[in-house]
């Protein structure tokens, strides 16, 4: 018999991995609620019709199609079949797809439901999504993303809120980061300025490897695609922009002085680093002339949020989108989101081990079972407790006090409540502190205070 096995790219969690992943969830959510906006859900799939063509060439190669049900071959001419290439059999065979981000399943939202929609209209979304990709480090096929979206405004008032949002959810992760912000107007007015903007497209996915591959070799990847070296000789002075935000739009101002779509994108980043002034981020931003995202929706300002203290790809993305559901036939909704990456984020407030204890303990106090005589008083004092938001539990097996103290240990429970005949006729509770040794015995009804803190352990 095969051993189980899940699929490449996905991972099973258990309770300590959920905890902390309820913790990544639950405090994004409450930033996107503290900042106005309301949750929605969507299905896990999507007609391929919604999903295909809204990511690239790359993105259509890695969408998850799912095979129609029923006999479909029959009625497909089996040597046909044979020579057949993929992307024309999952035409025939597949109308269906799991979601492979959430905001074009969002626009579709949008666009069926913009009847029973007030805008501008402010939306989160915490689900996973699947991406047929090559599994490595801190890349998995699927993972979870928590999207906050604005769409039906032009407001750049909006960038600068969601910007905010990012700074205060590291804030509370405590996750030294960097965020990396450019716009799509100014990666446009480059390739205008070199005299390729109908190259605009190579251009950006080039340079948006920079980072990685460096000049060289994202020079030569251009040349493979017909740039010639006065071109590129014309390129590298706009990429090798150096200095403080202000200096480089400064510059940019002045290469891109022949480009009104360049001269667009600098006056859009102006005005909100000019608000983001008085906003008081925590978090170091910088203006990246090569930060150019994958995603051939993005029209104006763009954002990715890494690390500092870790190799790991972008833990946050995200950007303005100008007309996402004129594809589904409705026209002039302009939208502007962000993204979290929650997998990556657990890993790395893992490798920074910064989860905060209580979030590493599900149960706060175990009661310890000294025989069936005890477990109406135990019952009782456990529902008081948990009225008072106390997490406990009780051992309801009888055993050995070596094997329920050894379970205590195992479940890294930090405190042991003993109820015997003493305890139980005199209204009492002793406490032990499995980390100290400590034991101390306390009214029942003082125990919610001791777990506080109020009294001395």
């Amino acid at each position: 018999m095969n051993k189980p096995s899940i699929p490449k790219g996905t991972r099973d969690f258990g309770p300590e991995e959920m905890a902390k992943r309820n913790y990544i969830f639950q405090t994004i959510r409450d930033v996107y609620a503290l900042y106005g906006f309301s949750c929605i859900e969507t299905p896990s799939m999507e007609t391929l019709a919604t999903l295909m063509g809204k990511y690239g060439e790359e993105g259509d190669r890695l969408l998850f199609k799912i095979l129609d049900s029923g006999d479909f071959l029959s009625k497909m001419d089996r040597e046909k079949l044979a020579d057949m290439p993929s992307v024309t059999f999952a035409a025939k065979a597949c109308e269906k797809g799991l979601r492979y981000d959430l905001t074009v399943p969002f626009a579709r939202y949008v666009v069926m439901h913009r009847n029973e929609i007030s805008f501008p209209f402010k939306r989160y979304q915490i689900q996973p999504v699947w991406r047929a990709d090559r599994p490595q480090k801190g890349r998995y096929r699927e993972f979870y993303q928590c999207d906050a979206d604005i769409i039906g405004s032009d407001s750049l008032l909006n960038e600068v809120e969601l910007l905010c949002i990012i700074d205060e959810v590291y804030r509370r992760f405590k996750i030294p980061v960097k965020i990396l912000l450019n716009n799509r107007k100014i990666l446009s007015g480059i390739a205008e300025a070199v005299g390729c903007a109908d190259k605009i497209v190579d251009i950006t996915v080039a340079i948006d490897k920079l980072d990685k591959i460096g000049l060289d070799k994202v020079f030569d990847e251009l040349r493979g695609k017909g740039f010639t070296d006065e071109e590129l000789s014309k390129l590298k002075p706009l990429l090798l922009i150096q200095g403080s935000n202000r200096e480089k739009l400064s510059a940019l101002k002045e290469q891109l002085a022949c480009s009104e779509i360049g001269l667009k994108g600098v006056e859009e980043l102006t005005f909100i680093l000019d608000r983001l002034e008085h906003m008081h981020l925590q978090t170091e931003l910088v203006l990246d002339i090569s930060l150019a995202r994958g995603l051939s929706y993005y029209t104006g300002a763009i954002v990715e949020v890494k690390a500092t203290t870790v190799e790991m790809g972008s833990i946050t993305g995200g950007g303005r989108y100008d007309n996402l559901t004129g594809i589904f036939g409705v026209d002039g909704l302009s939208g502007v989101g962000i993204s979290f990456g929650a997998d990556r984020i657990f890993d790395v407030l893992n490798q920074l081990d910064l989860f905060p204890e209580e979030v590493k303990t599900n149960t706060q106090i175990l009661f310890v079972n000294f025989g069936e005589e005890f477990s109406d008083y135990v019952l009782g004092v456990m529902k008081k407790l948990r009225s008072e938001g106390i997490r406990c539990s009780y051992y309801t097996d009888t055993a050995k006090m070596k094997k329920q103290m050894s379970y205590a240990n195992a479940m890294q429970i930090p405190y042991v409540a003993l109820i015997g005949e003493d305890e139980c006729r005199e209204s009492m509770i002793t406490i032990k502190n499995m980390h100290s040794g400590n034991q101390k015995t306390l009214p029942a009804d003082q125990i919610s205070r001791f777990m506080a803190g109020l009294i001395e352990d």
